[in-house]
């Protein structure tokens, strides 16, 4: 019996678990997810320091019309230590630099005039103007980035404030990719006839590595149980093993046959969708198995749907299933009651809400539907008609805007 979408999706998310921690070079850490969390090891900013090029006073002398004396500089990257602001003077100093013992004012130069060693303070001037004050940012021993962040150049930042070289991140894993069938070759080899190329192996490549995968291509297994026990015994040394086609029902489609076999637990055979429904998963050891369809419209769509969440979860990451938007249906849709259907869409935002248009004939052996698709319509499964003007739930693949009016 074939499980349902939702049932199928929620036991892969149950069954993978995030990888082991490695630490990563700061300059190799964007988009990883952190492991363990980082506590500030100092305050920030270190030391009370300017925020302009100016000059640093009491605030208390800046209201009368006499100029200050200058009787100072303290540039950016210096030391305070020895200077001092009195009563009546001035110290000029840079963004960022220490500020010196007495200040409590920084004035900025454009609000200012410099003559014969003195200062005139033009403009109001408030206690505790343009200082940044130690710890104001972050105090020390604080939880500054928790565990399971996802590390962006904001992140970045703030690590290496901190003189931060490496951080520990969840390991990407490596997805062993195996294309099976007689019928493959593999791009750039003369086409015999009845042969098709190989190009389930690079299209789910793209999609291992897009996601943060790093994909190793195993070939071509033929249909026959020497190659698909060779192939299917090195695939599973890797973290994730994903097979296309020969999970159907035919009498040369052995990959289900073969992985239990080699002695992987089956934990569903078929899905309730379109496209995509001979859809296994299993485990060896721990390590998901998962064996797709061969056409590659459903080989796309299922990854998509099932694999590209468990690859996310075992890198860490929390949100893990992309977010529904809501679009219009601009035409009626119809389907099979009892399977979710997945429509490939293109969806456009018309000023006044989102509207999804079908991307072409919806027959899974249409590949240039998915190159004008930006979305896929999830169909609830209770429905045979979606009318046109409903709303529907959809999953951008790409920008809304990522694709041109007229591809």
């Amino acid at each position: 019996m074939a499980e349902t979408f939702e049932c199928a999706r929620a036991l892969i998310l149950e069954k993978v678990s995030p990888l082991s921690a490695e630490m990563v070079p700061l300059c190799d850490v964007v988009g990883r997810v952190l492991a363990e969390a980082v506590r500030a090891p100092c305050d920030l900013p270190r030391w009370d320091n300017s925020a302009m090029d100016g000059f640093a006073v009491r605030a208390e002398d800046c209201g009368a019309s006499q100029p200050l004396l200058i009787d100072g500089y303290i540039p950016a990257g210096s030391t305070a230590l020895g200077i001092q602001v009195g009563p009546g003077k001035a110290v000029k100093i840079m963004t960022g630099a220490p500020t010196p013992e007495g200040c409590d004012t920084i004035v900025p130069v454009e609000e200012t005039e410099e003559k014969d060693g003195r200062v005139l303070i033009k403009g109001r001037v408030q206690h505790g103007d343009h200082i940044r004050v130690r710890g104001e940012d972050v105090q020390q021993g604080e939880v500054v980035i928790a565990a399971g962040s996802i590390l962006r150049p904001a992140e970045i930042s703030m690590l290496a404030s901190f003189g931060i070289q490496s951080v520990a991140v969840f390991r990407r894993p490596w997805v062993a990719i195996l294309s099976t069938g007689d019928e493959l070759v593999e791009p750039g080899e003369p086409l015999g006839p009845g042969q098709i190329v190989n190009s389930n192996a690079y299209s789910l490549a793209a999609a291992v590595k897009e996601v943060g995968g790093e994909p190793l291509l195993l070939g071509i297994a033929l249909d026959n149980r020497e190659s698909l026990s060779e192939k299917l015994s090195a695939g599973l040394q890797a973290d994730v093993l994903i097979t296309t086609a020969g999970v159907s029902m035919g009498d040369r489609d052995l990959v289900c046959e073969m992985l239990q076999e080699t002695g992987v637990e089956r934990l569903f055979w078929k899905v309730d969708i379109k496209p995509g429904r001979p859809t296994a998963f299993g485990l060896k050891d721990g390590k998901p198995v998962f064996s797709l369809p061969g056409n590659p419209v459903s080989t796309m769509v299922t990854f998509e749907e099932f694999v590209r969440p468990a690859l996310l979860k075992m890198m860490g990451h929390k949100r893990v299933i992309k977010p529904f938007v809501k679009a219009t249906l601009k035409e009626t849709a119809t389907k099979k009651s009892g399977r979710v259907q997945f429509l490939r869409v293109r969806v456009v935002d018309n000023g006044e809400r989102l509207v999804a248009s079908s991307s072409g004939d919806q027959n899974t052996g249409i590949l240039r539907t998915m190159l004008r698709a930006n979305g896929i319509a999830v169909l609830p499964a209770d429905r045979e008609q979606i009318e046109a003007g409903e709303e529907v739930d959809v999953h951008l693949i790409a920008a809304i805007d990522y694709l041109d009016a007229d591809t």
